[in-house]
């Protein structure tokens, strides 16, 4: 599986993209879970004080945001499943 990262989140992963391996019944929460332990310096980017999903980073799931289409973190994926991660974007 492929996590897509922009932004700052691509300088503390060392790359735009990101392949994790997971196992079957996985949700985006492990996916999650699986980014994080291969680049622990994102986790300082996009969690919070609690070690949870911070509520300024957005996550896509195959181009929808699972917190409104679907359920959360604990969505389901699978390899095929196309995800992104991205910090708050401003522009003036």
């Amino acid at each position: 599986m492929e996590w897509k990262l922009f932004a700052h989140l691509r300088d503390a992963a060392d790359g735009q993209s990101v392949s994790v391996d997971i196992e079957g019944d996985a949700t985006v929460e492990t996916a999650l879970d699986a980014l994080l332990a291969s680049r622990p310096a994102l986790a300082e980017e996009v969690l919070d004080e609690n070690e949870e999903l911070a509520d300024h980073i957005r996550v896509l799931v195959d181009g929808e945001d699972p917190f409104a289409a679907g359920e959360g973190l604990a969505t389901a994926v699978d390899e095929e499943t196309e995800l992104a991660l991205f910090p708050p974007v401003s522009g003036g």
